[in-house]
């Protein structure tokens, strides 16, 4: 053995890493299920030594019981699948929509001096006002119908998808926006081939964060305006003192959450698969 190697082989590794702590390493189904058992275990230690009134938080398996009620009749085609079918709708014409105004505007503010000059601070002192105020003008301006709850979910959604896209069009570093100008790309070229693709990671994290906000949006419009959703399914069960239908509604609503969300987290594998995302979007998700 030469003299380097036995220095080398002498020498403790100089590269640092990171252990993962015990918890990091339990798999994640088992620490997901014990996570939720947890939970069970502390609702159920609340209901039965009284610590909250049973009208206000019913046990587990009230709640239980009632998602299987309403599971039958989701599936058997009652009156709570032309419910969920309603609120379905409002959360994919909101998102819809959404997408479309947000991802026009986060174009204009991005890329033009003017939008980000005049038209950004009005959409900022937008977006700080108390979206849930602004439900009664949609009913008053489209009525009772779906339209206004469709209005209101598109409304808090848009922003996120304004800012994100807007973001993403100053991803590109400068040297990429110089051989684009040095190619003789024109403004629309280097849009479109090289600034949205570098932006797509910021984009889809302002669409993952709407999908969130679309659900909120809809049920907030049922509410405060009418319909005949889920949200408005949820106000009655209030009214009625009935907590466990309360529970089970809005678990089948974040069903429906879910699947909006996942969705777009699979479309953004598909899309951005050269991107690692480290929320919601990593491999191990």
């Amino acid at each position: 053995m030469s003299e380097y190697s036995a220095v080398e082989a002498a020498e403790p590794d100089t590269v640092w890493t990171e252990r993962a702590s015990y918890i990091d390493r339990v798999p994640r189904p088992i620490a997901m299920a014990l996570l939720f058992a947890a939970f069970i275990g502390i609702w159920q230690f609340v209901h039965v030594f009284g610590l909250v009134s049973p009208i206000i938080l019913p046990s587990p398996i009230e709640v239980a019981e009632d998602i299987v009620f309403v599971g039958k009749n989701l599936f058997s085609g009652g009156y709570m699948l032309v419910a969920y079918w309603i609120t379905f709708k409002e959360v994919i014409y909101g998102f819809l929509i959404a997408m479309t105004i947000g991802f026009s505007l986060g174009i204009l503010v991005g890329e033009t001096s003017f939008g980000e000059r005049v038209v950004l601070p009005y959409l900022v002192a937008i977006d700080t006002m108390p979206k849930v105020a602004f439900a009664p003008l949609f009913v008053a301006w489209l009525g009772f119908g779906i339209s206004s709850k469709v209005a209101l979910a598109a409304f808090i959604a848009t922003f996120p998808i304004v800012v994100a896209t807007a973001a993403g069009l100053h991803v590109a570093n400068d040297n990429a926006r110089m051989l684009f100008k040095t190619l003789g790309a024109s403004r629309w070229q280097t849009l479109f081939r090289m600034k949205l693709p570098t932006g797509l990671p910021q984009i889809f994290t302002g669409l993952k964060i709407a999908s969130v906000g679309v659900m909120a949006g809809a049920i907030t419009g049922e509410f405060l305006g009418g319909g005949k959703g889920f949200g408005e399914l949820i106000r009655v069960a209030a009214s009625q003192l009935n907590t466990p239908r309360i529970f089970s509604l809005i678990v089948f609503l974040s069903i429906m959450g879910l699947a909006l969300f996942w969705t777009v987290v699979w479309v953004e594998r598909r899309f951005v698969f050269w991107h690692k995302s480290s929320v919601a979007g990593g491999p191990g998700l």
